[in-house]
């Protein structure tokens, strides 16, 4: 039985470019989510991933209400978020917090360690005294792997890796419930990658945290969710288990972000899947399956139709019009329940 703490239905946001063809004509505009509807469950871990510019980050931020929708709902637990008070939402972001993908600019470089790990202590007054402060402080920098005699350091006396620890931190410090990790690794040598993605997840057992890990390397992804969601311009096209994603993909686009992920072993290295043309723009998003112009397998309803999003497999769905369901075994005369 599930245990949803994120549920997102039908969302979306749209970019206007302030710039207007004609007089006749509206402005540009850009279609960065588009109909997204998912749910997070309790103390797991969702990846998203996809190109570059598809729309992950924007999602993210939607989630948080760091910028708003334009479309559709975000409910954290039961409750939705997207047009909740301001006075509301300050309270709601002790449970909803944000790991940032550049361990550089994230932090301030004006500000002692000491002083950014305790800023949402500070923001909603966990903290009585200052030498409690120092305390809390000092005890999350244990957490996450980093001497406490380093808190009246500033960033620039750390490394990238000793940075994100910092990130992160503070993005623990009020104990929330569910955190946006907007490609936390990306910026980092592999060695820091694995040694990050491990703290992590240590934190994640310890703490029971909901995760959305944004992300464009699949070996990374492989290693931490749950659960995997692939977006492409705007649209998840395909969504399920790790295992099922990465063993069984259904929608073309998954297939070729696979084929193209680097394979420790040689031997297993299956065909290259090339796909064709550039990504379309946001602002010019094909009719029908946004991903038809590069599809290898398209036909002529791909550019009318849109498909929804369907099961192919238990807890796997897929829009694709060609994608083929999985046939869920029945148990054997030997495994069925007697009556």
């Amino acid at each position: 039985m599930t245990d949803p703490i994120i549920r997102i239905n039908d969302l979306g946001k749209t970019f206007g470019s302030g710039m207007r063809l004609s007089l006749a004509k509206q402005a540009d505009e850009v279609r960065a989510v588009d109909g997204c509807s998912f749910e997070i469950n309790r103390g797991e871990t969702l990846a998203l991933v996809g190109e570059s510019g598809c729309g992950k980050s924007t999602l993210g931020r939607l989630l948080l209400r760091l910028i708003d929708a334009t479309a559709g709902k975000v409910y954290f637990e039961n409750t939705e978020l997207t047009n909740l008070p301001a006075a509301r939402m300050r309270d709601m972001r002790r449970h909803l917090q944000m790991i940032f993908q550049d361990p550089y600019g994230s932090l301030s470089p004006r500000r002692t360690i000491a002083q950014i790990i305790a800023e949402p202590l500070d923001v909603f007054g966990l903290v009585r005294s200052g030498r409690q402060r120092r305390e809390r402080v000092a005890d999350l920098m244990t957490q996450v792997g980093l001497s406490p005699s380093f808190m009246d350091r500033h960033p620039r006396q750390f490394s990238g890796g000793q940075r994100q620890r910092i990130g992160i931190a503070r993005a623990i410090a009020v104990d929330p419930s569910f955190i946006v990790a907007d490609e936390p690794v990306s910026a980092l040598d592999v060695s820091v990658q694995a040694q990050i993605i491990n703290l992590m997840q240590d934190l994640q057992k310890q703490k029971g945290f909901s995760f959305l890990f944004i992300a464009h390397d699949l070996a990374v992804v492989r290693h931490i969710a749950d659960r995997v969601a692939v977006m492409y311009l705007g649209r998840i096209v395909e969504i399920g288990p790790k295992k099922q994603i990465y063993g069984m993909p259904q929608h073309p686009y998954t297939q070729a972000l696979l084929s193209a992920a680097p394979e420790p072993d040689p031997d297993r290295k299956g065909k290259r899947i090339i796909l064709e043309g550039d990504v379309p723009s946001p602002k010019r998003v094909p009719s029908g399956c946004s991903f038809h112009t590069r599809c290898p397998i398209r036909q002529d309803i791909c550019g009318i139709e849109r498909p929804p999003l369907r099961e192919v497999a238990p807890g796997q769905l897929t829009a694709c019009h060609f994608a083929k369901p999985f046939p869920i075994p029945r148990p054997t005369a030997s495994q069925a329940v007697p009556a």
